[in-house]
């Protein structure tokens, strides 16, 4: 679907930096016999609690015990802006990547202070820089509430009535476990709604930058490399979380590798994969491919565009501009990435064979597949009802036509001010009481925002929204309201004070009054707009959303039936855990080694004659004469990472933290849909390298000394 995850521009594309496209075809096949065969293995973004014991046991004789799983399970991190981390002291100190800090980053600079282009390094805790809304949640617990879910749904009800009757029992479910527990509570549909799960997270909102490198070395090689193997980044950044004013007790933490990883070894990945579609059926992937993929791109292209233009026009505005364009860009490759899989006739082909053979093997063992293929005809009759109203959704109840956050606080005004007074199992999803705190941390954010940046957002999305849909249509007259797109959104840019959180804070608490008496311009577009949106979301979760869930559910237990749990369900931006081996790969006609080096890092700056984006920051050139060229910088792994999993940690055997996942390789691209092994791979940070970097160049001892727990 085209339905955005959150915000304004986190559900647009890939979560951190996990997918992409680059020049070349991006699918690892087997050649048989002239017939493109996919080369797929078995491993995946397992659950933690359903962890693969017995593969591990059986192919690498590794005994994953409970122990090394729970502390997996509350050392990693979710950072709610998207994207996976991990502790690593017992103080509260956690890792990420540079490109998911890259938000909080940007939202404590200003003009003459750019922390994300020159880095920034508090000596001591003092010093330490708040974030104004980054929230970090760590796992607690996971508890099975699939029967209560599903038993909330009766025989003989509407698909509209079976909506809101699961609505309510997970709304119920998580505002109970909020009650009894305190901690955040999200119930996860997984198998694309077989099977429901409780989880509970610790919730952390005060957190405080630490340390940030220079945007050159961290994303050195920039949209040039982005998505290619050899790669040469420190992308990497520290945060403290803290609690009562007090760096946090964080007992369960991974031990930094001084040494980390070799050829061959076995490694681990525990982190928060965004979305995958391995599951999906054929018709759906079909209609992902000829409908839902050319929309966003085309989209995310025109955004592009428009702020590459106005970060040219002067070097403060680059400064505002910058994280957001190369998210963009970044979410414009992913989302290639998968169009040109699923043009590959071998990924459909691959999904075909695996519906025949569900159904086949099924009818050999004698279990009956008639609600399973009643599902399969239902999916694909579904994908033609979405066709005829997926754009208006995803532009007006997505809010794809207003690209700006400005907008989104106006949506989330109005909606609060009716949404509120209701019993929290009737509200919408995201106003149910679990959830309402978090909300409230983005929608009264201080983060500074800057109207001529948000004017050029809103006139392109604008423009975008009459291009898709005409400007005859009832929806571009009523937004438009009688201008263009570049008068209206001058009009509701500078019409509107909610650039101020206290203008926001005032509406929300003010409720339906203050909203009826708003003269505000965005608070007045979002009003006029809400009953359509909020008809085409309707319509979506009655026609498309529930029935497919029900109709994913048959296929799950039949697949069930057939296989068991031997394979984990598609992603959800929820702790996973993936494992592979640490090898480089074949790729045209070269082997490609699994690690570079600091050596390789300045040997590449040179030989392009150090232009952006392979230049180097000052002080590494400074202090080249310091570093040992020989330290490995990034290396590759086979285990299953995408999108979100940017900033997990990378594990040894002993659960000690041997790198930083960052990327993936073009042949990982495919891992939306299928895993494969032959030729992708993972893309890391080296736990050396950090630590290398953090002596010789920045020096920040006291944080390398908290790292090797020296004292």
């Amino acid at each position: 679907m085209l339905r955005a995850s959150g915000g304004w521009f986190r559900g647009v594309g890939a979560i951190g930096r996990g997918g992409g496209v680059s020049r070349y075809t991006v699918l690892a096949v087997l050649w048989l016999g002239g017939t493109a065969m996919l080369a797929v293995s078995d491993e995946g973004m397992w659950l933690l609690n359903e962890p693969p014991r017995a593969l591990l046991q059986q192919k690498y004789g590794f005994d994953l015990t409970e122990q090394w799983l729970q502390r997996a399970m509350r050392a990693s991190v979710r950072l709610n802006s998207g994207g996976s981390g991990a502790f690593v002291s017992p103080e509260g100190l956690l890792v990420t990547n540079h490109h998911v800090a890259a938000d909080a980053l940007q939202k404590l600079s200003k003009p003459g202070f750019d922390l994300y282009h020159d880095g920034f390094y508090a000596v001591t805790r003092d010093g330490e820089l708040k974030c104004p809304d980054l929230e970090i949640n760590v796992l607690q617990e996971i508890v099975d509430v699939t029967a209560e879910v599903q038993a909330a749904v009766q025989p003989g009800m509407t698909p509209a009535q079976a909506a809101a009757a699961r609505r309510a029992v997970m709304s119920r479910i998580e505002k109970e476990s909020l009650e009894r527990t305190g901690l955040r509570s999200d119930v996860v549909t997984l198998y694309n709604g077989a099977l429901y799960h409780l989880y509970r997270y610790k919730k952390y909102t005060d957190v405080r930058l630490v340390f940030s490198p220079e945007k050159a070395v961290a994303g050195f090689g920039g949209d040039v490399d982005n998505f290619e193997f050899p790669r040469y980044c420190l992308d990497v950044a520290f945060f403290r979380v803290y609690e009562n004013g007090k760096p946090a007790a964080t007992p369960h933490y991974f031990r930094w590798s001084p040494t980390g990883p070799q050829q061959g070894d076995l490694v681990f990945v525990t982190g928060h994969p965004g979305a995958t579609q391995r599951l999906e059926t054929l018709a759906r992937l079909r209609h992902r491919r000829d409908v839902t993929l050319p929309y966003t791109l085309a989209r995310l292209r025109a955004l592009e565009a428009a702020l590459l233009q106005y970060s040219e026009q002067h070097p403060e505005k680059r400064r505002q501009a910058v994280a957001d364009l190369h998210s963009v860009a970044n979410a414009r490759k992913a989302f290639t990435g998968q169009l040109h899989g699923l043009l590959t006739p071998a990924i459909l082909e691959h999904k075909q064979r695996q519906e025949q053979e569900l159904l086949a093997t099924a009818r050999q063992r004698g279990i009956p597949t008639e609600q399973a293929e009643r599902a399969l005809a239902t999916i694909a009759q579904i994908q033609e009802k979405l066709r005829s109203f997926e754009k208006e959704y995803a532009l007006l109840e997505s809010g794809h036509a207003f690209a700006t956050p400005l907008f989104v606080i106006a949506r989330h005004c109005v909606r609060m001010a009716e949404e509120l007074p209701k019993p929290s199992a009737e509200r919408l999803r995201e106003y149910r009481d679990s959830n309402l705190e978090s909300l409230q941390l983005s929608l009264f954010s201080p983060a500074p925002l800057y109207p001529e940046l948000e004017q050029t957002r809103l006139r392109t999305s604008l423009l975008f929204m009459a291009e898709t849909l005409g400007g005859d249509h009832p929806a571009v007259r009523l937004v438009l309201a009688g201008k263009n797109p570049a008068d209206r959104s001058a009009e509701l840019i500078s019409g509107t004070r909610l650039f101020d959180p206290q203008e926001r804070r005032r509406l929300v608490e003010g409720g339906a009054k203050a909203i009826e008496q708003s003269t505000d311009s965005l608070i007045q577009l979002a009003r006029s707009i809400d009953p359509l949106a909020r008809q085409l979301r309707q319509r979506y979760e009655t026609e498309v959303e529930e029935p497919e869930r029900q109709a994913y559910a048959a296929l799950a237990a039949l697949r069930f039936a057939v296989y068991g749990r031997s394979q984990p369900p598609d992603a959800t931006f929820t702790l996973r855990l993936a494992f592979g081996i640490v090898r480089g790969y074949q790729a045209e006609g070269q082997q490609i080694p699994w690690y570079t080096t600091i050596g390789q890092l300045f040997a590449r700056a040179e030989a392009l004659g150090g232009r952006e984006p392979f230049t180097l920051p000052p002080r590494w050139q400074e202090r080249r004469r310091l570093l040992d060229p020989d330290t490995p910088l990034n290396f590759v792994s086979t285990a299953d990472t995408i999108g979100g999993n940017s900033g997990s940690p990378v594990l040894n055997r002993a659960g000690e933290l041997v790198g930083i996942n960052f990327d993936r390789n073009r042949y990982g691209l495919v891992r939306n849909f299928v895993y494969t092994d032959e030729q992708a791979r993972h893309i890391a940070v080296h736990s050396r390298a950090v630590l290398e970097a953090l002596r010789k160049i920045y020096p920040a001892e006291p944080l390398l000394n908290e790292l090797l727990r020296r004292q």
